[in-house]
């Protein structure tokens, strides 16, 4: 018997916008909106890192909300607690990418296994997929919170294979995150990188490059049939 491919989706900047909180931001701090919105990812993966080295894991919930607060004081913003509630429940309801549906329904007729793969909890990815009408496209959900460990460790791509069966000779890690592409390389996964702006560098890690270089989901049929 064939075994599937086991492709792991990464969720937040790849299946799902994390830009969709721009609207509720720029209602709040109008010019400073793109900026503030930019250093809160940043800071939100920054402290991720941070954490997994300390060994000082919390849900990712938690470090959202401290890039937030790191945020509000860089850029000297005092939110009213409702606020930040509001913005953080954001996160819950973040729209799809255009092309996830489409891209994904094609999949279905192949013989792939694909799962949601995300340093968020098990019920956040859950939730923000329903909320995105995308969880039936999906075989699963794996979260690294039973690791206790964020990406890139390798600990949480094994997590994966354990967690779905496979193994990481026929798995894929497909992100729009360089960062993530590179800790599955590293652990042994094939990963393809979704460059969903030309603006956008990969780490030009020599030995630590992309299996495959996709715009837009709608390629991975063709990448992932070759």
């Amino acid at each position: 018997m064939i075994m599937k491919k086991a492709l792991a989706f990464d969720v937040y900047g790849t299946l799902i916008d994390t830009s969709g909180v721009y609207n509720t931001l720029e209602g709040l701090i109008g010019k400073d909106t793109q900026a503030f919105m930019e250093v809160w990812r940043n800071k939100q993966l920054e402290y991720s890192f941070r954490r997994g080295l300390m060994g000082a894991f919390v849900d990712f919930s938690v470090v959202t909300h401290e890039a937030l607060e790191y945020c509000c004081l860089l850029f000297n913003r005092k939110f009213k607690e409702e606020q930040i509630e509001n913005l953080m429940g954001v996160y819950k309801v973040l729209p799809a990418f255009d092309d996830v549906q489409s891209a994904l329904q094609e999949l279905q007729q192949k013989d792939f296994s694909t799962y949601a793969f995300s340093n968020g909890s098990a019920l956040a990815v859950s939730t923000l997929l329903e909320n995105a009408n995308i969880t039936n496209l999906f075989d699963g959900v794996v979260s690294v919170e039973k690791t206790e460990m964020f990406k890139p460790s390798p600990k949480v791509y094994q997590h994966f294979n354990d967690s779905t069966n496979s193994i990481k000779e026929n798995s894929w890690l497909i992100s729009g995150n360089p960062f993530d592409v590179m800790g599955a390389i590293n652990y042994g996964m094939k990963s393809i990188w979704v460059r969903r702006s030309s603006k956008t560098v990969f780490d030009p890690w020599e030995s630590i490059q992309p299996t495959a270089v996709i715009s837009n989901l709608g390629e991975l049929k063709s990448v992932l049939s070759d």
